[in-house]
């Protein structure tokens, strides 16, 4: 049963994942000017977020940011045209314990008299050229899920924002999560270690990555109710049988399920989802149909879904 449950968790996730809509955290010039970054914990020196946009379009989420955490922000800004005016540098996190915001790495462009370190933004002037830059500060103290601003580069006296570097922060609660995915996947490795059958330690880890993408889109109590529902022990076996079907249950039960937790989130969209539900139910009804005719067990199982 704990097997059933599982895969059919995967799929709710994995489509409530595909219909909720959240704020993109791609620079918003997608890498022209600020090439590459990295953000990492000042205090530790952890790695928490990694882009390079010569490679993908997408930055690499290894660790959520907490409210309040001190960050250090190492990137490459790419000035790939000349312009008239300055060029403007800013950034919304909090000041540093150190107090210095900015530290320009030694290179050959020249921030002439514009180069303030111990302020929250500078302007320089507008000329061609490459330059790395590492900006420290605290993230935003949030008391719920917040896209926030750690850099950005635009025309100075202007609201055009060239590039940026936004992250979600989270809130305290996100400790709780890291602690108990780090146990899951030492509990993962365990599995693995004992020669628990590929499909289960397959559906285990699936688990994991959908629990990080909910992190990462703002969302760390559905993510810690999902590794919650991951079995502590006793990693059941089906029948063959049962292990084919299991996808085409999930798949029936699946709209019920994702109703359940959108409705939470979007009550507009109940007639859109009561349709589809409709729907799967029909499904269902035919599955059972079906599946009595192989295995009574399988066919009590999919009356309970």
């Amino acid at each position: 049963m704990d097997t059933k449950k599982l895969v059919v968790l995967i799929l709710v996730i994995s489509a409530t994942l595909t219909a909720i809509c959240v704020s993109p955290t791609l620079a918003v010039g997608e890498g022209d000017w600020i090439t590459a970054y990295k953000v990492e914990d000042t205090q530790t020196g952890q790695k928490l977020i990694e882009a390079d946009f010569a490679v993908s379009d997408e930055p690499t989420i290894y660790t959520p940011i907490i409210s309040g955490q001190e960050l250090t922000v190492t990137f490459t800004v790419n000035v790939f045209t000349s312009g008239a005016g300055n060029l403007k540098l800013s950034t919304y996190m909090q000041k540093p314990t150190g107090g210095q915001y900015w530290q320009l790495v030694p290179g050959d462009y020249d921030l002439g008299a514009g180069y303030t370190p111990n302020l929250a933004s500078m302007e320089f002037g507008w000329a061609k050229g490459t330059f790395d830059m590492i900006c420290y500060g605290k993230a935003s103290n949030v008391i719920k899920a917040t896209n926030i601003t750690l850099v950005q580069l635009s025309a100075a006296g202007s609201a055009d924002v060239l590039d940026n570097i936004k992250v979600v922060v989270l809130t305290a609660g996100a400790d709780e999560y890291q602690n108990l995915y780090d146990q899951k996947e030492d509990k993962l490795q365990s599995l693995i270690d004992a020669g628990v059958a590929s499909g289960y330690t397959d559906l285990f880890e699936n688990m994991l990555a959908q629990s990080k993408a909910l992190v990462s889109k703002g969302y760390v109590n559905e993510a810690i109710a999902l590794l919650n529902a991951i079995p502590n022990s006793g990693e059941p076996m089906g029948s063959a049988m049962e292990i084919i079907l299991y996808p085409l249950i999930a798949v029936a039960g699946v709209a019920a399920a994702l109703f359940a937790v959108m409705f939470m989130r979007a009550r507009g969209r109940n007639s859109y989802f009561r349709l589809v539900i409709e729907d799967q139910v029909k499904d269902l009804e035919g599955l059972t149909l079906r599946a009595s005719r192989i295995d009574r067990s399988l066919s009590s199982s999919l009356d309970s879904v």
